[in-house]
C-alpha cells in the first residue's frame, strides 16, 4: 500500500492551514531539531508532533514509531491528513508508508523536507525546504 503522495512545503502549509485536523509529524531527531530548528506552526494554532522515526545517534528505525504516534494522535481518526517532515524527504517518506501500512488513510510526505537538497557547495537550506521556504519555524 502506498502513501497518499507527496506536497511540497507550501503545499503542506496549505494543507496545515486549511484542514483544522491535519497534523505535521516532525520525524527528524533530537539535535536537529535543537540545532538546526523546528517548523513554528503557532500562527495556524497548531504545534508540530515531534516524533522520531530513527534513533539518534544509532539511527536504528524506531520499531514503535507507529505506536507512539497513535498515542499521540486525537481520537484515533485515521482520515486525518498526517504530514510528515524530515530534512529532506527519505525519512519522512518511510514514516508516511509505515503509517499509511497501518490503516492511516492520508498521509503526505514533505517532499524536500526542513532543510531540503544540497546545493553546488554541499549546503543545505540554500536550495528548498521549509526553512528556504520562508515558512516559519523556530530554533533553541
Amino acid at each position: 500500500m502506498s502513501y497518499a503522495g507527496d506536497l511540497n512545503v507550501n503545499e503542506a502549509w496549505q494543507l496545515l492551514a486549511a484542514e483544522k485536523g491535519a497534523q505535521l509529524i516532525d520525524v527528524r531527531t533530537v539535535p536537529e531539531w535543537s540545532f538546526v530548528g523546528r517548523p513554528d506552526l503557532g500562527n495556524l494554532g497548531k504545534a508540530p508532533i515531534l516524533l522520531s522515526w530513527q534513533a539518534y545517534p544509532q539511527m536504528a528505525v524506531d520499531a514503535d514509531f507507529v505506536a507512539k504516534l497513535t498515542e499521540k494522535l486525537a481520537a484515533g481518526d485515521k482520515d486525518t491528513p498526517l504530514l510528515f517532515l524530515c530534512r529532506s524527504g527519505a525519512r519522512s517518506k518511510a514514516a508516511a508508508l509505515a503509517v499509511t501500512a497501518a490503516g492511516y488513510t492520508q498521509c503526505y510526505n514533505i517532499a524536500g523536507g526542513f532543510e531540503g537538497d544540497r546545493d553546488a557547495a554541499g549546503h543545505r537550506s540554500s536550495v528548498g525546504g521549509w526553512r528556504f521556504a520562508g515558512l516559519p519555524w523556530t530554533q533553541d
